[in-house]
């Protein structure tokens, strides 16, 4: 068990035996203040909260936006019933919907989150958890869950989600499609449901393949389809292009070997980077997750106190206050130190290659809202935060996986600050060879 389990499985009991009382006056005040009965799903999947199908024989582009987005006359849910009962409705777009908008894409829907989007199981007490396409009882991933979802069952051909520590590619990742982390900064966050937004969020696109995906990017960043046709042009094949390996312990073998499999068969130049940069990522990892999760808390400590959100992500928000007064500062203080490193990596590399998750998805408990333990398990099976941390770009793919109970995992390629096109690029290199399979 990894020392950044225990530490939060043991700050997690705290968090759970410190709210016992204000949980209780929570439940008290719903007496008062009852609870709104969920609305009925309008997929069978639960992939959506609201969703207006195409008209029949509609050629436009079909886009759905995550629930954490601000769309002008529309309540922001952030897949919560305290903000779905209680919120009002958005003045206006968020910024990252001005191109969609302009171009008149159909949009077809808000797309289910975690709620406040601060688990990683994608698991939705409320709205109701979107059912995993790969399996049946498998979470979906979050916090983007619902984006995946729609994605993955052809309800969208592009998604928008956020992604504040993996919370695209996790989804991706675990429903078996593309996803695309971007570069801190590049795309603007006003109108979008805070939890780090100076350090960590952004927003990024999610299709079924690589060439999908480049369009969902061209509307969050106009010019973008060019970017993409100058990076394949210069590099059409895999042959140059520098990739480093990176392994870390505790990943299961099979997904490890699926990895190797896909850089080999694309025909990538491969390098094992060092145990140093390893332990380097681990520690970003860490400190990520810190960030995140003290974020979190700075936006939402307010909702401890309402009885419309669940005890789960009360004692996951009140995690983030725990670590406020110990480990935060700290892990913002080496946030400078780990960009430099990553920096000095992509000197000697293209891309860094690793398994999105160190492990398949697990199921969704039996008993279906999850706990505060199963959540810092899952995040713990993460490869994502880092990347956060650095902010740079990172891309989520499907490759094929032998022996095991599902036929895909996914692949995580990370790239340099705005290599967005070119990391694009290189996963159309890895698709196209997966297919000549």
């Amino acid at each position: 068990m990894s020392k950044l389990f225990d530490s939060h499985f043991r700050i997690a009991t705290f968090a759970r035996t410190l709210l016992a009382a204000s949980f209780l006056m929570s439940g008290l005040s719903g007496c008062l203040i009852p609870h709104v009965r969920p609305p009925a799903s309008p997929t069978r999947d639960h992939a959506f909260i609201t969703y207006q199908p195409p008209p029949k024989d509609d050629k436009k582009l079909r886009l759905a936006v995550k629930d954490l987005i601000d769309m002008k006359g529309e309540k922001t849910t952030a897949g919560s019933e305290f903000l779905a009962v209680f919120g009002k409705p958005a003045t206006r777009d968020a910024s990252c919907l001005a191109t969609a908008r302009a171009r008149g894409v159909q949009f077809v829907g808000r797309t289910n989150l975690s709620e406040l989007a601060v688990a990683t199981s994608g698991i939705n007490a409320y709205f109701g958890t979107p059912r995993n396409p790969l399996r049946h009882g498998l979470i979906p991933g979050g916090s983007s869950s619902g984006s995946a979802v729609a994605v993955a069952n052809n309800e969208a051909d592009v998604a928008l989600g956020t992604d504040s520590a993996g919370s695209i590619r996790v989804p991706a990742a675990c429903c078996g499609i593309v996803g695309l982390k971007t570069t801190y900064g590049l795309i603007p966050l006003d109108g979008v449901y805070p939890i780090a937004p100076k350090q960590l969020d952004t927003v990024g696109a999610m299709a079924r393949n690589v060439a999908d995906t480049a369009q969902g990017m061209d509307l969050l960043q106009p010019g973008f389809a060019a970017q993409y046709r100058e990076a394949v042009a210069n590099k059409p094949s895999a042959q140059g292009i520098r990739i480093g390996r990176l392994y870390i312990n505790g990943t299961d073998p099979r997904i490890d070997r699926a990895v190797d499999d896909a850089l080999a068969r694309a025909g990538f130049k491969v390098e094992k980077l060092n145990p140093e940069f390893a332990d380097k990522w681990k520690l970003a990892q860490q400190d990520a997750a810190v960030v995140a999760a003290v974020g979190a808390w700075l936006h939402d400590q307010k909702v401890l106190i309402e009885p419309q959100v669940s005890l789960r992500t009360k004692a996951i928000v009140a995690l983030g206050g725990a670590e406020y007064t110990t480990t935060y500062g700290p892990a913002l203080r080496r946030q400078s130190a780990w960009k430099a490193a990553i920096s000095e990596m992509f000197e000697k590399v293209d891309f860094i290659a690793l398994p999105t998750m160190q492990k398949l998805p697990p199921h969704v408990p039996f008993f279906g809202g999850g706990t505060v333990a199963f959540e810092v398990a899952t995040l713990a099976s993460q490869n994502t935060q880092a990347v956060n941390f650095a902010g740079v770009p990172a891309l989520a793919m499907p490759v094929p996986i032998a022996n095991a109970s599902l036929k895909v995992t996914s692949l995580q390629l990370v790239g340099p600050s705005r290599s967005e096109a070119a990391l694009l690029n290189a996963g159309r290199l890895v698709e196209e060879a997966m297919k000549s399979r």
